[in-house]
């Protein structure tokens, strides 16, 4: 099933070729799913970043915040997903959670998200280390950050390894836990469904 080294491997690896090259999913099984979630974080970083930007015009900045809108719900779908997958493998492994078995606060989907997203701050931070143009404070603030979001993975990929060992021995409960998000949906939220006259008869 999911092993957190490859998980990790994957998301440095990648974040650094799809800054030279096209973004492209060439995995396979668990970690074709693991890398098409960590694709969304990707496009999603980058247009963050041109969303902040104050040279950007206001018809842009619409455009940019709706792929964001499009993204973070692909994300978050990619989430499930991701634990979708383990919840089958367990069901078909016949691995069941004792008796006794805890529920942990996070999934270990939420989990790969996040070490996802670390992978692409660490990447960036690096870059800023390596700027010909910047200042030492602005080096030395850096690094002290780097080395924070280094400790950060280490312990957060370590909690995940211990996480998926206590669910396959039945230690831990695991579910999918649906993120049931309401601003997409156009039965929920009302920007959707409460459309004046004139709008329903364009539609």
């Amino acid at each position: 099933m999911f092993k957190v080294n490859e998980i990790l491997m994957l998301h440095q690896s990648t974040v650094a070729i799809w800054h030279r090259q096209s973004i492209e999913n060439t995995y396979s099984g668990p970690l074709e799913t693991v890398c098409q979630q960590h694709i969304f974080n990707f496009e999603l970083w980058h247009q963050e970043d041109i969303a902040r930007s104050p040279t950007v015009s206001d018809s842009e900045i619409a455009n940019v915040k709706r792929a964001i809108d499009k993204l973070n719900q692909a994300r978050n779908d990619y989430i499930e997903k991701l634990d979708d997958l383990l919840t089958e493998f367990l069901f078909d492994s016949g691995i069941r959670a004792m008796d006794l078995a805890r529920q942990n606060t996070e999934t270990p989907g939420s989990v790969i998200d996040r070490l996802s997203i670390m992978s692409l701050r660490l990447f960036h931070y690096q870059e800023q280390l390596e700027r010909d143009d910047a200042e030492q404070a602005h080096i030395e603030k850096v690094a002290q950050r780097i080395e924070l979001c280094q400790r950060q993975k280490k312990d957060l990929s370590q909690s995940l390894d211990e996480l998926l060992d206590d669910i396959l021995s039945g230690k831990k409960i695991h579910r999918t836990y649906r993120q049931m998000k309401m601003y997409n949906d156009p039965t929920l939220n009302p920007y959707l469904y409460q459309r004046s006259p004139s709008e329903k008869v364009r539609c």
